[in-house]
C-alpha cells in the first residue's frame, strides 16, 4: 500500500526526518530523527523531535521501529529519546560494526565499548524486510558515503538517507573512514532498478541558491534524468573523478565531533565518569 508521508525539516542541520504510517491510529516509523545540539555550550535539547512526538500522539500511531539510515555526520540521534516517550525498536545497517570498529580508536572510546552493533536494538541486513501494520520496510543496503548506509523502500516511497540528495544537489560524499566513491555508483545503479515513479525522500537539503525553498521529495525518474552528480548518462569511472575531486574541497561537518560518538551509540550519551559527568572527546589532528 502507499504509505503516507510526514517530514520534518531542521535548518540547524539541513536533516529531513520523516514519520511514516498506514493510517491515523495505525502503526509508524520514524526515520532520522534530530536531537538538537547547541555546540557552544555543549548542551542538547529536544525541540525538533518533540514535534515529531506531538504529532504520533496526535494520529494515536504506535511507533513500531525507529530508523536510522546510517551513523550521521551532521547532527545528533534523537533515537532514545523517541524510544523512551513512544516505545519501538531501535535499527540500522549491520554495517555499523564496521563504523564503530572505526571509530573507536579515533575517538578513545571507553574499553567496554561494543563494536559488534548491540547498543541497537536490531541491525539489518540487505534484503530484509520489516511488518509495519500494513506496511512492509524492505532494507536496501546501498555503502558508499559510509559502510553501513541502508535505505527504506516503503511501499512507493525510497527513503535515500545521504545516498542521493534532491537532483539539483547530487550525491552523498565519500572521504569519511570506510567511505567509497565506487560503492556509492554501485548502490544508486542497484536504487535505479526500481520503478521510476517510485517517490524518493532525501534526509537532506543542502538547498542551492537557483531554488527559493528546501525541498525533499523527488521521483527515481527525476533523479535518473536530472541528478547533476548521477543521472543515468555519468559513467563509474567520471563519477569517481568528480566525487573525489570535489570531496577534497569540503570541510568537515560543523557537528562531526559530537555526532559520531552519539550516533555510533545508538542515539545514547556517553558513560558519566567518576565525577558523574558525561563527556565527549576531540582528537586533534586526526579528521
Amino acid at each position: 500500500m502507499k504509505p503516507i508521508v510526514e517530514s520534518f525539516y531542521d535548518p540547524a542541520t539541513f536533516t529531513v526526518s520523516h514519520l511514516v504510517y498506514d493510517q491515523s491510529g495505525g502503526d509508524a516509523v520514524i526515520i532520522d530523527p534530530v536531537l538538537d545540539y547547541d555546540p557552544k555550550a555543549a548542551r542538547t535539547s529536544t525541540v525538533n523531535v518533540d514535534r515529531m512526538i506531538a504529532r504520533v500522539r496526535e494520529l494515536n500511531l504506535s511507533l513500531a521501529w525507529i530508523l536510522e539510515t546510517h551513523a550521521h555526520a551532521d547532527h545528533l540521534s534523537a533515537a532514545v529519546w523517541l524510544r523512551d516517550q513512544l516505545g519501538g525498536k531501535i535499527a540500522i545497517g549491520r554495517g555499523i560494526e564496521r563504523v564503530q570498529k572505526i571509530f573507536k580508536p579515533i575517538f578513545g572510546m571507553e574499553p567496554e565499548f561494543a563494536t559488534d552493533g548491540s547498543q541497537f536494538d536490531a541491525l539489518l541486513a540487505d534484503g530484509q524486510s520489516l511488518v509495519v501494520g500494513r506496511l512492509i520496510v524492505q532494507i536496501i543496503a546501498v555503502p558508499g558515503h559510509t559502510p553501513a548506509d541502508v535505505a527504506y523502500l516503503i511501499g512507493d516511497a525510497l527513503f535515500l538517507g545521504d545516498t542521493l540528495f534532491m537532483p539539483d544537489v547530487g550525491s552523498a560524499r565519500c572521504d569519511f573512514p570506510g567511505g567509497s566513491a565506487a560503492a556509492l555508483y554501485d548502490s544508486v545503479q542497484k536504487i535505479y532498478t526500481l520503478p521510476e515513479t517510485t517517490r524518493t525522500f532525501a534526509c537532506h537539503d543542502y538547498q542551492p541558491p537557483t531554488r527559493s525553498e528546501p525541498a525533499w521529495e523527488s521521483t527515481l525518474a527525476e533523479q535518473k534524468k536530472n541528478n547533476i552528480h548521477l543521472n543515468e548518462m555519468v559513467s563509474r569511472a567520471d563519477f569517481i573523478a568528480l566525487r573525489e575531486a570535489r570531496d577534497a574541497t569540503l570541510a568537515m561537518p560543523v557537528l562531526i565531533m559530537p555526532a559520531i560518538q552519539i550516533n555510533v551509540r545508538a542515539g545514547h550519551l556517553p558513560p558519566a565518569e567518576a565525577d558523574g559527568r558525561q563527556y565527549l572527546k576531540l582528537p586533534l589532528n586526526t579528521l
